[in-house]
């Protein structure tokens, strides 16, 4: 079963998985403190519920807490990106090389008919964005590497963070287009179950993203210099 698709069965589970939707999507923006009472008015839940759910998203690097402030939402930075990123690099490469390995026939012709169905959002070039879960290339690939380790390092380790990053500074602009042809060519080496090449591709796919992000967060953070 997919980990991010289980159903949640719980308050607590409902409004883990919306106040985490919220984070990454940026309606609860990077760096804001969270405050148990607001949040427990907003989603209709008892603080203890609340306080619950912030537990789990510090275990998903979403959240952090800070002496004398309490929790907060992680900020987006040059430095947290090329850390994390540096790290996805190099699981991310090693689940490509697992999934050209392990992925069965019918896992890769869904692979392609996944990749076919995003290519309609690319057309017109200015967004790519993919849902969490099932529907995202990525986590598609990391499923199938079919090596538990790898999995829950990625998945219930930085995946969402990633996600953050991905989400509110990578999914637009002239990078969609070519975002796509990387996933096309990584595809294409897995089909052809290259394991090195598609450890190359997925690297070099991940560092040029980084690349792209890198830029945004940096013009944003010049703005805000001059601002203040």
């Amino acid at each position: 079963m997919s980990v991010l698709l289980e159903q949640p069965i719980t308050s607590s589970d409902k409004t883990f998985y919306r106040l985490r939707k919220d984070i990454v999507e940026g309606q609860i923006c990077a760096g804001s403190k969270l405050s148990e009472t607001e949040l427990s008015t907003k989603y209709q839940v008892s603080r203890a519920v609340v306080r619950e759910a912030i537990n789990r998203l510090e275990t998903c690097n979403l959240v952090e807490r800070k002496p004398n402030i309490g929790a907060r939402v992680v900020s987006l930075s040059s430095e947290g990106l090329i850390e994390l990123y540096q790290v996805r690099e190099a699981l991310e490469g090693m689940a490509a090389r697992q999934a050209a390995r392990n992925m069965t026939d019918q896992d890769i012709a869904d692979l392609n008919a996944l990749l076919t169905s995003h290519s309609a959002k690319v057309k017109d070039g200015q967004s790519y964005y993919q849902e969490a879960g099932d529907v995202d290339f990525h986590y598609r690939i990391i499923q199938g590497s079919k090596n538990q380790h790898l999995i829950a390092l990625l998945i219930n380790g930085i995946y969402h963070l990633v996600r953050m990053y991905r989400v509110q500074l990578g999914m637009a602009g002239p990078r969609v287009t070519t975002a796509f042809d990387e996933h096309r060519n990584i595809v294409q080496a897995i089909s052809n179950r290259d394991e090195e090449l598609a450890e190359m591709l997925m690297r070099r796919h991940i560092l040029y993203s980084m690349n792209n992000i890198q830029r945004k967060l940096q013009q944003t953070e010049s703005n805000q210099e001059e601002r203040s």
